[in-house]
């Protein structure tokens, strides 16, 4: 009974939670600590981070002993009930543990941030198209069940049926750290709904996550480095959205890497929205180069197929949903695709942090 509270001081340790609360509240006595505002209300933040989680897990230790001792005098009373109790309250103290484990896997500098995602359909056609699509109702969903807030920022319709792309907006807490692992491909197998035939048809699209930068930090953008086209809105929105040229795309010549959005009527606003995206897509481009990837950032988009693949969703000829990386499985995709993701997320974390 006492393995999660172990598991969960392990990780405290590994993470250098007390250590990190101790090197802020030095930094909060420095008499200069207040002159950069935003600065310090960063570091509150993080703070008040590291202060619940160590709370929680003093209330956790309580709890545990408590039930300890409780189902320890049931048993020798041989009180079904109170074992039963006893028993729900263990459910429940795991439960806690484990979100106590995973917000201390969320405690780098982007994780609390809000995220775009983008989807772009393999090749394939209709069948890759429809797929896309699946995939961002599948988030869409995700974020909805957890009362987060979902914004559809540009999406290009497919020939027939499905997308070709989307991006959307999700925000809310530690966003981006819960969602930052599912970028890559996601590939599916089933009976084709398009095929007159019904033959089974694999297809694959790409997903890619990256964090919605916070004002603070400053990425130089110059004007000469940006192409800005304006194009008529081919989404939702109304007779008026598309009537003008009040979608935008804009591209970085340097690294190749191209915004858009679409989702509102004014030219203005859908300009100043890829902006702020194609800010948070240079700081992740910084970022990965730091971490040594080396990645251009369009490449991943340009392979949709078998060699990348990060996760398989399969309802013919057997159900299964299955995270290469993770080895953790599904066999209701029904349930994953109407979002319930949370089990491929946290297990992602738990590899990371490994």
């Amino acid at each position: 009974m006492k393995k999660p509270i172990k598991e969960s001081r392990s990780i405290f340790e590994k993470h250098n939670i007390h250590l990190n609360l101790d090197k802020i509240n030095q930094k909060i006595l420095d008499p200069n600590f207040w002159k950069n505002k935003t600065e310090a209300e960063k570091i509150i933040k993080e703070k008040k981070l590291y202060e619940d989680l160590i709370n929680s897990y003093n209330s956790s230790v309580q709890e545990c002993n408590d039930c300890i001792d409780l189902y320890n005098l049931a048993v020798e009373e041989n009180n079904k009930s109170v074992i039963n109790d006893s028993l729900i309250n263990i459910k429940n103290l795991q439960k806690k543990v484990k979100q106590n484990e995973i917000k201390c896997f969320l405690s780098n500098e982007t994780d609390s941030l809000d995220c775009y995602l983008e989807i772009h359909a393999g090749a394939g056609g209709t069948e890759s198209q429809d797929w896309a699509e699946m995939l961002r109702r599948m988030y869409m969903k995700w974020a909805n069940n957890k009362g987060y807030s979902s914004q559809l920022i540009s999406e290009h319709k497919g020939d027939e049926a499905g997308i070709k792309s989307s991006t959307i907006k999700i925000a809310g807490e530690y966003i981006y750290g819960f969602l930052k692992s599912e970028s890559g491909i996601h590939r599916l197998v089933r009976i084709s709904p398009f095929d007159s035939g019904a033959r089974r048809h694999t297809s694959f699209a790409s997903v890619w996550v990256y964090p919605v930068i916070d004002e603070n930090i400053k990425i130089e953008i110059l004007e000469k480095d940006l192409r800005i086209d304006t194009y008529r809105s081919s989404g939702a929105g109304g007779q008026h959205v598309n009537t003008t040229d009040s979608a935008v795309r804009i591209t970085h010549l340097p690294t190749k890497i191209v915004v858009q959005c679409q989702n509102d009527r004014s030219q203005h606003k859908n300009k100043e929205t890829s902006m702020n995206m194609l800010r948070a897509r240079l700081y992740e481009y910084e970022l990965k180069k730091k971490e040594q990837e080396n990645k251009n950032l369009e490449s991943t988009k340009s392979d949709i197929g078998w060699g990348h693949q990060i996760r398989s969703y399969v309802l013919h000829p057997y159900r299964m949903v299955k995270d290469y990386r993770t080895d953790f499985e599904s066999s209701n995709p029904d349930k994953i695709l109407d979002g319930q993701i949370d089990g491929f997320l946290e297990s992602s974390l738990y590899k990371l942090n490994a």
